[in-house]
């Protein structure tokens, strides 16, 4: 641990097995956390690459619950978290939406981060089971297309780090990753990021994750999520090449509405917007969910341009072919109760 905590603080970056090794060495119970607190603020201090954060990636997704069923053309749309918007859960809604488009959504989440409530929260309150076993997960994904996966209890491995991080105040790169560490082998990815200068990168780090079509995004204001305030920078993995480029919801048929008018509140009041939403409720909510599922959409395959995924999720929400994903996903839940690790 000494020699990767010199070549760190000496700004020398580490190749993609030399991570993993790293994260051996992070794993093992000789290592002390003024160890791996150190190690975060080294990372952190000289600036992570493609393949450090790629490293880190297999490692924590190596101990993690193991899900072998290779469902095809799979989609995880989880942000990271941190933009300190308080919006409501915006990629929770408009998960239920992807899926009602036919494309497989395995939600990754975890509680609170930048809103009151995070997507768990919310799915709890709604009598979602966060704690389900691999081989119910994956008989709810192959039967209604959405399940939930609970990072804390799929990455049992990874609460003394999680509690360093936390100890230390600041964010480091375990701040950014919650999205990359999804168990199940993603086809697709939509990835919604705080940091603007980190958009392109993330977009490598999936593709050297061998993703086939993904979406890097951070939304005006600096949201992780696509935003209706004014233009969003993306970053579009396709036929692998990454190009960039911004997108104002008026080039998409939606309306401009300030991130303030999207605000969320308490796992009450959030799980009543998803529900309002997912009933056609018109407003800011609403539109906010045809932007981001739209773009779900198209990452998934499903549209061959944002616009017409934003469309297809108009056409979604008003059949209330989301809203019964919701509600399959809520009574298949209350049946697994016993079904959990």
């Amino acid at each position: 641990m000494k020699n990767i905590l010199q070549q760190l603080s000496e700004r020398q970056s580490l190749s993609e097995a030399e991570m993993q090794d790293a994260m051996d060495h992070i794993f093992s119970p000789e290592v002390t956390d003024s160890e791996i607190a150190a190690f975060l603020i080294g990372l952190k201090t000289k600036g992570e690459t493609v393949e450090e954060i790629a490293g880190i990636v297999h490692s924590l997704r190596k101990r993690s619950m193991k899900f072998n069923k290779k469902i095809p053309n799979i989609l995880d749309n989880c942000g990271t978290g941190g933009d300190g918007s308080k919006s409501f859960n915006i990629s929770t809604t408009s998960a239920f939406v992807i899926a009602a488009a036919g494309i497989p959504v395995a939600k990754h989440g975890n509680r609170s981060v930048s809103s009151k409530t995070g997507s768990a929260d919310v799915l709890e309150h709604l009598g979602i089971n966060l704690n389900l076993s691999v081989e119910r997960t994956e008989e709810i994904l192959d039967e209604i297309g959405i399940a939930f996966l609970f990072a804390p209890h799929v990455h049992p491995q990874i609460k003394r780090i999680m509690k360093v991080r936390q100890d230390l105040r600041i964010p480091t790169t375990f701040n950014l990753i919650g999205p990359l560490i999804n168990p199940v082998q993603l086809d697709h990815q939509l990835l919604g990021i705080y940091r603007r200068d980190l958009v392109e990168m993330f977009a490598e780090v999936l593709q050297t994750l061998g993703r086939k079509r993904a979406v890097v995004l951070n939304g005006a204001g600096y949201m992780d999520e696509a935003s209706l305030q004014g233009d969003n920078y993306l970053a579009i993995l396709k036929d692998d090449r990454i190009t960039a480029r911004t997108l104002h919801p008026e080039e998409v048929g939606l309306s401009v509405y300030s991130n303030e008018e999207i605000r969320g509140g308490d796992s009450k009041e959030n799980a009543e917007i998803l529900y309002k939403v997912l009933k056609g409720e018109k407003g800011g909510y609403r539109e906010t969910v045809l932007l981001n599922a739209g773009i779900g959409i198209f990452t998934g395959g499903k549209a061959n341009s944002i616009r017409e995924g934003v469309k297809a999720a108009q056409e979604i929400i008003d059949t209330g072919a989301a809203l019964n994903k919701l509600e399959q996903l809520i009574q298949l839940s209350k049946i697994s109760k016993e079904k959990v690790i």
